[in-house]
C-alpha cells in the first residue's frame, strides 16, 4: 500500500489517501510515485502535480521498521508540504520555533528542553509532584534568553 498527502497550491495536507501498489506499477513492475499521482488525478479529479507520496512508517526523519525515511514524516491534515528540503511538517508550535532539517521536528531557538533533575524524576515516579517543562512564548518574545519554565503540579 502507498500512502499520497493531497495538498493545496499553499502547500497545506488536505487528506491522505492509500493506493494499492497495483495502481502505481509502471511496464516493467516497479512503483513510480507519478503513476500513482496520475491515477489519483483520474479517480479524484484533483491535480497529479498536488498529490505527494508520503510514507506511513516514516517520524522524525526516521523509519519505524528500521527502513530508509522518506519525506522526513508521515504527512496528516493541516500537516504542509516543504518542496525545498522534501518534508512534510506538522504545524509550527510556537512562532520563534526553527525547523530541524536532520529531526524533520521543530525545535525552540533556545535548544532542546532541559532535562529533569534526577531529584525532580524520583517525585514524579513517587507520584508527588509532576514536574515538566512548558514552552513559553510569551517569555522568550520579552527575552530571548528565556523561555523553557519548569512547572510543578503537586499531586494531592
Amino acid at each position: 500500500m502507498a500512502s499520497f498527502a493531497k495538498i493545496t497550491e499553499d502547500n497545506e495536507v488536505l487528506t491522505v489517501l492509500t493506493l494499492n501498489d497495483s495502481d502505481m506499477l509502471d511496464a516493467d513492475g516497479v512503483e513510480t510515485e507519478s503513476i500513482g499521482q496520475a491515477y489519483l488525478e483520474q479517480h479524484n479529479n484533483w491535480p497529479a502535480h498536488l498529490w505527494i507520496q508520503t510514507s506511513y512508517n516514516t517520524i522524525h526523519n526516521r523509519h519505524k521498521l528500521e527502513g530508509t525515511p522518506f519525506r522526513g514524516n508521515f504527512a496528516s491534515t493541516g500537516s504542509i508540504w516543504d518542496s525545498e528540503n522534501n518534508i512534510f511538517w506538522s504545524v509550527k508550535p510556537y512562532e520563534s520555533w526553527v525547523k530541524n532539517l536532520t529531526t524533520a521536528t521543530w525545535i525552540s531557538p533556545l535548544g532542546e528542553c532541559p532535562i529533569l533533575t534526577e531529584e525532580q524524576q524520583l517525585q514524579n515516579e513517587a507520584y508527588t509532584h509532576k514536574w515538566a517543562y512548558s514552552w513559553n512564548e510569551s517569555a522568550y518574545q520579552a527575552d530571548n534568553t528565556v523561555g523553557w519554565v519548569l512547572e510543578d503540579s503537586l499531586i494531592s
